[in-house]
């Protein structure tokens, strides 16, 4: 066990994001305004939200809420949803839940922090790192010989961040197997998904398909909602579920309901939400291709399979952390360099950096960027 140390990404985005020109590395959707999204209110629910009653919700989330919740899974019922605000809340409450001392877990690096440092701190933890020469593959051979007697947990996160990376069904498949041969949880964070380049990419749902999995969800992400601060866990193992809720006990008790309200709205009206997304990552995919076409010699630029942020390669002799700085502190413009993404458990790339293209900033962002270029070269 040890302590959980600072959050390198936030601590980095406490000074620069909300006072940067150009956010070009954030790892959500648009947003939307308010009355954008009651305007998608179905009558039940916008006669729901004039009545408001500003009282304690239930600290497993409004029955409506996980009732919708439920019917975006295949096979799980609201009775296997325990909502949380948003998706932090709930990773912090299924890795106390599940995990003790004498366990150990199992997590991919790199990755977004929390999955790496709440376990951490409180048993053994080992990382397996993605193959960046393998365009970010994941080594089935390297995860098998991870496992010990004592695993309890396996952390997985596909579509990835910050890479985008999406892996096969049938690796998915695998990774099941061997949990449930040794009676493995299988924490799978789900943010990003339903946004993949190309929806036969789309994987199912952990909870749909594993007994012990778990699959995190959360409106920040895919549906572009972070402001209404609403995650969940879905789950078919209810005595494990019931620890993730007392473990909530313990942090917010419950939600807010006008976030819970307001999920609802989305979630009925998530195939307009997510058309729209998937259009606004169409867009800036080809503004992207043209920037790094133009700048080969600087940038090694990929397509990622899923989600909304990508991890390139920056190639200048100053290396990406200076250039990532000198880049926010002259023109503006913020990029999160791969010095956020360092992991206590094995080594991870240090000649990149997370972009981020769900917004519909990218013309104004990529042209400070190559006046920020032309300057530097002239």
């Amino acid at each position: 066990m040890r302590a959980l140390r600072p959050f390198a990404l936030e601590v980095f985005f406490s000074k620069w994001e909300f006072t940067a020109r150009h956010h070009l590395c954030a790892s959500d959707m648009q947003s939307m305004t308010l009355s954008e999204l009651l305007a998608l209110a179905d009558a039940e629910d916008r006669a729901a939200w004039d009545a408001l009653y500003l009282g304690y919700t239930e600290t497993w989330g409004s029955p409506g809420l996980r009732e919708t919740i439920a019917g975006t899974y295949e096979s799980t019922a609201a009775s296997e949803i325990l909502t949380f605000v948003g998706a932090e809340e709930g990773i912090f409450a299924v890795m106390h839940a599940l995990l003790g001392p004498d366990d150990h877990a199992i997590t991919i690096i790199p990755n977004y922090q929390s999955v790496e440092s709440v376990p951490l701190s409180i048993c053994e933890t080992t990382g397996v790192a993605l193959n960046p020469e393998r365009a970010w593959e994941l080594d089935l051979g390297r995860l098998r010989e991870a496992i010990r007697p004592n695993t309890r947990v396996i952390c997985i996160n596909f579509p990835h961040n910050p890479t985008g990376k999406v892996i096969s069904r049938a690796l998915l498949d695998e990774i099941i197997s061997l949990c449930r041969a040794r009676g493995i949880y299988l924490f799978s964070d789900e943010v990003y998904r339903l946004i993949e380049r190309r929806p036969e990419m789309t994987l199912p749902q952990v909870a749909d398909i594993y007994e012990r999995g778990i699959s995190l969800g959360v409106m920040s992400k895919a549906y572009g909602l972070p402001g209404i601060r609403v995650g969940w866990v879905a789950c078919k193992d209810t005595k494990a579920l019931q620890r993730m809720e007392r473990m909530k006990h313990y942090t917010s008790i419950c939600g807010a309901a006008p976030s819970e309200l307001l999920a609802r709205i989305a979630l009925k009206a998530r195939e307009r939400i997510l058309a729209r997304n998937r259009a606004l990552i169409v867009r800036n995919f080809a503004l992207l291709d043209a920037f790094f076409a133009e700048h080969s010699d600087l940038f090694a630029w990929y397509l990622p399979d899923g989600g909304c942020i990508g991890f390139p390669r920056y190639l200048g002799r100053e290396g990406v952390e200076v250039f990532a700085s000198t880049l926010v502190e002259q023109s503006g413009v913020l990029l999160l360099p791969s010095s956020v993404y360092k992991s206590d458990l094995g080594a991870t790339p240090l000649d990149r950096f997370r972009i981020g293209y769900g917004r519909d900033n990218m013309e104004a962002g990529l042209a400070a960027m190559r006046a920020h270029l032309r300057k530097r070269a002239a």
